[in-house]
């Protein structure tokens, strides 16, 4: 703390000389320890040589690495390749060996049937001629003729795995609203990408797969039918399909082409097995016996 100085003669008094100390603070405002500190921080300070160097080295060290790890994430790993090729080729193989056995299955399949029915009319030749009959719808015999054909396409974006484009895709629905229809219709045979149908076929959805007989079918979805291909296509416009197949065509963009052929041929359903039906009262009663709450246990599916 400043003093006030003694007047001297000759020497103006300052108007302010009384306040000395509100003068100090209001000149001097920064103490002199925090003017020191200010005062040597004045100017860049200078770095030392190793630090500039070190900076250097992280930025070149950081640079190469992330390089490094960029191409490291864009090349493919050094195994996937392999066994992705790997994995194709037993796709391949077992594909071929299914193909294989299922013709050697046909053939075996048309050997018995030829067994069978030279068995049947050595016996009893109306049952023969009555097994023959019931032969066709059932799926048990190959067939050929001409018919009907339904080809039903995913559109071009559900191809492609376009985001929102899964309602675009044929449904196992679908597929069971045609072929139903093409029952109704008066079709006496109808295939599915080649697989026979039954009249226990069942059509199902498993995850995005459609199974028909418990086999994987693909779009496109070719739907076969033999039968009279002028009576399927009238018969087929009068049923709710032509109306199903209308909203798939325009409202999902699901490509559907109708055409007929001449001449087609499909193999017999493999794995049928003649089952009977009785009534549980007896033959010659469709009631069971009274004072039985016993109902029957099965039911046939039909197609879907």
């Amino acid at each position: 703390m400043s003093t006030p100085e003694p007047d001297r003669p000759g020497r103006e008094r300052r108007p302010d000389a009384s306040m000395s100390l509100l003068r100090e603070l209001l000149e001097n405002p920064l103490d002199g320890g925090y003017r020191a500190v200010a005062a040597r921080r004045q100017g860049p300070r200078p770095v030392p040589w190793w630090q500039r160097v070190l900076v250097v080295v992280g930025c070149v060290a950081i640079g190469l690495g992330s390089v490094w790890a960029a191409r490291e994430l864009r090349a493919p790993a050094s195994g996937l390749l392999p066994a992705r090729t790997l994995l194709v080729e037993q796709i391949d193989e077992r594909t071929t060996e299914g193909d294989a056995l299922s013709t050697q299955n046909a053939r075996y399949q048309a050997e018995i049937e030829a067994l069978e029915q030279a068995g049947l009319e050595l016996v009893d030749e109306d049952l023969a001629a009555q097994l023959e009959r019931l032969a066709v719808p059932s799926g048990s015999v190959g067939v050929a003729g001409e018919g009907l054909v339904i080809e039903l396409q995913d559109s071009a974006a559900a191809q492609q795995g376009a985001p929102g484009s899964e309602e675009e895709r044929v449904t196992d629905v679908d597929l069971q609203v045609v072929v139903n229809a093409l029952w109704a219709s008066g079709a006496e045979a109808i295939a599915i990408n080649g697989r026979r149908l039954g009249s226990t076929t069942a059509i199902r959805r498993a995850g995005e797969a459609i199974l028909v007989n418990l086999d994987p079918v693909v779009s496109p979805y070719r739907v076969q039918a033999i039968g009279d291909p002028n009576r399927l296509q009238t018969e087929l416009t009068r049923t709710p399909a032509a109306t199903h197949l209308d909203v798939l065509e325009s409202t999902y963009n699901i490509s559907v082409a109708m055409s007929t052929e001449e001449s087609m041929r499909m193999s017999a359903l493999t794995g049928v097995a003649p089952r009977y039906a009785e009534p549980l009262g007896g033959r010659g009663s469709g009631v069971p016996p009274s004072g039985s709450d016993d109902g029957p246990d099965d039911r046939d599916e039909g197609v879907g």
